[in-house]
């Protein structure tokens, strides 16, 4: 590398890895507004906070969101954890394997290849035992597979190193595909972590339900896009309910009851955060999806899938694909050209059973007796099975075409199929970012955060006075800005303008000596002189006329 280009190298800026970005003041200040409101308003209805890590067993995920999803399959953050010291032989033979070069032609020897790949698996058989990586069924296939292909390749090789490249590069293949530690994901989604944390922790002996909602950080390798990032920030919550015995037929009736009244309750909330929030232009959208059965959204399924067998040619790549893999997400489609196809489509609420459809009408009457409005959407669909009843939507001005701000809906079993007992589960998200996005567009941007007090002191006599003063202040909830130094009085006024200062404490050795404190209002010029015992009652004073 050339000098010039080392120090170009050297100047290179940092920057923030694309698809995120770093929250500045003042927009923090709306961030820590937004999340402040819904501590306060979930805290009304009950719920608790939980913090769960910000990875997991990449296997929660899979089996949570669904391993054929794109957001499983395509786009989680997902690596290997395992210690370089527990396992360092291991590791050195499996870097020499994927690293090995296929010699030129007429040189070629195989043997130390061989050799390496037989000690790759004698050394993987052993850590298995010692379960120092994991004893998976796919680990043992794939090293299975390796021997036989290390049997195949000296066979190969017996009879002329050519044919010896192609073996080489299946068992490098395979040696990648060995884990030699836990599959760990940054979590995409909130709702497997606390359902798996619920179950971990016995939650189902607590008082049922069990109300709990998180805030943090999510993580999807996604293509960046208007109030969507790779790290993205989410608002959860989640009511989680063990069921104790089957309904019986006497009482089923108040269970359905009872369960749309914690839906409705659900939406109630989310609809409080957001009137709080004043968030411009919402509307929530509400549908059924009935639950997984022969005679509900079975039936509706296979109905739903002879109409569009009927129209597939004229639908797009998608949505022929989501035929066979899940004719539901095909109502979810925003292509102009299949909108009116869809629009003739069966709506789910034709087949809906007795038992969904008394729990449908119980959620839009108990919506109705708490006031919340509402629109029905008929093509509000979750694409997975442990999905059922109570799905909603909830969308903001300032967000384009994708304006969903918030989702949610019921999912009993998806604890049962995470190893937990039988469980209903309610619970929505919140994109953050474009919740956020949305404040911003409708002219709720925080101004500049400036300060109360400027302190401008003068002389060494001063200077433990103003430190005592500004202790004082801040001790009363002022924001003070100290400066380390005396300032010309001049120069102390223009830097306390720049922050936006309210007041300006002028301390000198007069004001010292005599006790009486100088105090420049800097919005109109005007001051006055404060006793010491005197001064915070006063500003208390202002601070409570101006609010």
């Amino acid at each position: 590398m050339s000098e010039g280009a080392a120090k170009k190298e050297e100047r290179r800026k940092f920057q923030a890895i694309k698809g995120t970005r770093d929250l500045l003041p003042p927009e923090t200040a709306l961030w820590n507004r937004v999340e402040q409101t819904a501590h306060e308003v979930f805290a009304t209805y009950g719920y608790g906070e939980i913090r769960t890590p910000i990875f997991e067993q990449t296997e929660l995920f899979a089996r949570a969101v669904g391993g054929e999803t794109d957001i499983v399959s395509k786009e989680m953050y997902s690596f290997e954890d395992y210690g370089t010291d527990e396992i360092p032989e291991l590791l050195e033979q499996r870097t020499v394997l994927l690293t090995w070069q296929v010699p030129p032609l007429g040189t070629q020897v195989f043997e130390p290849f061989i050799i390496h790949s037989l000690n790759f698996c004698k050394l993987a058989a052993s850590t298995f035992n010692a379960r120092q990586i994991p004893g998976s069924p796919e680990n043992q296939r794939a090293l299975q597979d390796i021997s036989a292909m290390v049997e195949k390749l000296k066979i190969v090789y017996s009879q002329g190193a050519e044919e010896s490249a192609p073996v080489v590069a299946q068992i490098k293949e395979r040696v990648r595909e060995v884990k030699l530690g836990d599959e760990l994901s940054l979590r995409p989604e909130a709702t497997a972590s606390v359902c798996r944390a619920y179950v971990e922790h016995g939650m189902q002996q607590l008082p049922q339900p069990v109300k709990l909602y998180c805030i943090g950080p999510m993580f999807r390798r996604e293509r960046p896009q208007k109030g969507r990032y790779r790290q993205f920030h989410q608002i959860d919550a989640e009511v989680l309910e063990v069921v104790r015995r089957e309904a019986s037929e006497h009482d089923w009736e108040k269970e359905v009851r009872k369960d749309a009244a914690i839906d409705a309750e659900v939406i109630e909330m989310l609809m409080t955060f957001f009137a709080k929030l004043e968030l411009a232009g919402t509307t929530l959208y509400i549908h059924s999806i009935g639950h997984n059965g022969p005679d509900c959204r079975r039936a509706y399924i296979g109905k739903l899938y002879n109409e569009l067998l009927k129209i597939k040619g004229k639908l797009g790549a998608d949505s022929q694909r989501r035929i066979a893999t899940n004719p539901l997400r095909v109502l979810d489609s925003k292509l102009e050209s299949e909108q009116s196809y869809i629009e003739k489509l069966p709506h789910m609420a034709d087949y809906l059973c007795p038992s969904c459809a008394a729990h449908y009408a119980s959620l839009k009457r108990e919506l109705d007796l708490r006031g919340v409005k509402y629109d029905e959407n008929w093509r509000l669909v979750r694409g997975l099975d442990y999905y059922m009843r109570t799905t909603f939507e909830i969308t903001a001005k300032g967000l384009g075409s994708q304006n969903a701000v918030c989702g949610g809906g019921r999912y009993d079993g998806l604890v049962e199929l995470l190893g937990g007992p039988p469980t209903k589960g309610i619970g929505f998200a919140i994109g953050e970012d474009r919740l956020i996005l949305s404040l911003l567009e409708s002219g709720k941007a925080p101004a500049q955060q400036g300060r109360d007090v400027y302190i401008a002191w003068m002389g060494e006599r001063a200077n433990a006075t103003a430190i005592r003063a500004a202790k004082d202040l801040r001790k009363a909830g002022f924001s003070v800005e100290l400066p380390p130094v005396e300032q010309k009085f001049g120069k102390a006024l223009g830097q306390a303008d720049k922050l936006g200062a309210k007041y300006a404490l002028i301390l000198g050795d007069n004001e010292v000596s005599s006790g009486d404190w100088t105090l420049k209002t800097l919005a109109d010029g005007s001051q006055a002189k404060f006793k010491e015992r005197d001064l915070l009652e006063h500003l208390r004073k202002q601070r409570a006329l101006s609010s």
